[in-house]
């Protein structure tokens, strides 16, 4: 498997829109799908901008906006769409606010789970974290959410403790850089 971290961009953009339509949300906190899709429809370019900015809010899963934290957004691609991959963090600190549960977060499409994408995805996002001045990176996923647990301990992942977070328990990892 040669999996690359590729920045959005408009030749990808009707691969992406594919994987929404079947359903597919990059957002595993809540379902971005058609929302992203009415927007990429109504204005490809703005669409990107949007995806990509450093600056501004974010919608949060509850409906409130926040904060945008800085970082970088990736799509995996193995010669097609395969997911997306994110890293957010504070200039200088390796805290993150209360609204934001981790690092890096990502997701696979369905039909290319079970793979090994989402493992060489992150191993590949350790040496942007580490080109951003953070020594450690936090992060975390659902206590019934295994292979992702699978896939932060092969790239090191070290349990810290659970906590609640949206009507469930998050695990929260450290991995050293």
């Amino acid at each position: 498997m040669t999996l690359r971290l590729v920045p959005p961009n408009l030749a990808g953009l009707p691969q992406f829109a594919a994987a929404l339509e079947a359903g597919w949300s990059p957002s595993t906190t809540h379902d971005v799908s058609a929302t992203q899709l009415a927007a990429l429809q109504e204005n490809a370019t703005a669409f990107l901008t949007e995806l990509t900015r450093q600056d501004g809010t974010v919608v949060l899963a509850n409906g409130k906006t926040a904060p945008r934290l800085p970082g970088r957004l990736f799509w995996l691609d193995d010669g097609e769409f395969c997911g997306s991959i994110n890293f957010r963090f504070w200039r200088g600190s390796e805290e993150l606010p209360p609204y934001v549960h981790g690092h890096i977060g990502y997701t696979v499409v369905p039909w290319k789970r079970r793979r090994g994408y989402a493992t060489r995805a992150l191993a590949l996002m350790l040496p942007v974290a580490r080109e951003a001045g953070l020594t450690r990176l936090q992060i975390t996923c659902d206590d019934d959410n295994e292979p992702s647990r699978r896939v932060i301990v092969a790239n090191g992942g070290v349990f810290e403790h659970g906590y609640p977070a949206d009507g469930k328990t998050k695990l929260l990892f450290w991995i050293d850089l």
